[in-house]
């Protein structure tokens, strides 16, 4: 895996892990971090036979991402921020444009572009201790790297604005409720858990996983005719594919089955 300064990227069995690295800054995101986040997704992305799974988390124990760093955004023109939005919106939506699916692994403060990053993932497993957070207006400013639409399509329009105007912070048992977070662990359980799910989506299909992630993604938002068409035409796609195959033969003959992938 290529070396960076603020972020660490490793792989291990299919698995790789992308961990923002700056804990004296509670893995505050700068420029150079949301560069780096990008680069590092390149590097999953163009490694698609070896890695299957991404997890997301943060270095430390006190912090997944406590938000975008606010000492160098405080001297900024409009230009700067548009530039530095622009920047996060590049990398988080290379997080969602990945056929790899992405947990994210949240251990501690998530809050703004933390949150902003967590919930560009598939999905969320998160320490009982973590806690979330929109709170962009207390600094005087809304949410810019996604935090207005993201969130909105996780826990609704209602829950959002709330969590926004607000700018409180909720526990993981209150994220976990609202719909934020997937599954709550125990702190030192948390990568276990991230992983163990990991594993087991491994076990499948995994060229199915990634258009059932497509038509998810993509379709969500269509009118309901429109995306019953596109989640056919991508069931159909999968009969195409050796995986079908596999994957049917090893039910009927009542054995465990050997994706391949093709």
């Amino acid at each position: 895996m290529k070396d960076f300064e603020n972020v660490l990227l490793e792989a291990n069995d299919g698995i790789a892990t992308l961990s923002i690295n700056r804990p004296k800054s509670l893995n505050a995101l700068n420029s150079d971090t949301l560069v780096e986040i990008g680069e590092a997704l390149d590097v999953v992305k163009n490694n698609e036979d070896a890695i299957k799974v991404l997890i997301v988390t943060g270095s430390g124990d006190r912090s997944f991402v406590a938000g975008a760093d606010i000492s160098q955004m405080r001297d900024m023109n409009p230009i700067q921020a548009a530039e530095l939005s622009k920047l996060a919106h590049n990398s988080f939506g290379k997080i969602e444009n990945l056929k790899q699916f992405t947990i994210a692994a949240v251990n501690g403060f998530c809050l703004g572009g933390g949150l902003e990053l967590a919930s560009s993932c598939d999905m969320r497993i998160v320490s009982e201790k973590a806690k979330f957070g929109q709170p962009e207006v207390t600094l005087g400013i809304v949410p810019g790297f996604g935090g207005t639409q993201r969130l909105t399509r996780l826990v609704g329009r209602g829950k959002a604005k709330e969590m926004i105007a607000t700018g409180t912070m909720i526990k993981a048992d209150e994220a976990y409720r609202v719909g934020i977070a997937d599954e709550i662990a125990a702190p030192e359980e948390l990568m276990d858990k991230a992983t163990e799910i990991a594993k087991t989506i491994m076990k499948n299909g995994l060229i199915a996983v990634g258009m059932a992630k497509y038509v998810i993604d993509r379709a969500a938002d269509l009118p309901l005719d429109t995306a019953i068409d596109f989640e056919t035409q991508m069931w159909a796609q999968t009969f195409a594919t050796e995986d079908q195959t596999e994957g049917m033969s090893a039910f009927l003959e009542k054995r465990h089955a050997k994706f391949s992938g093709k």
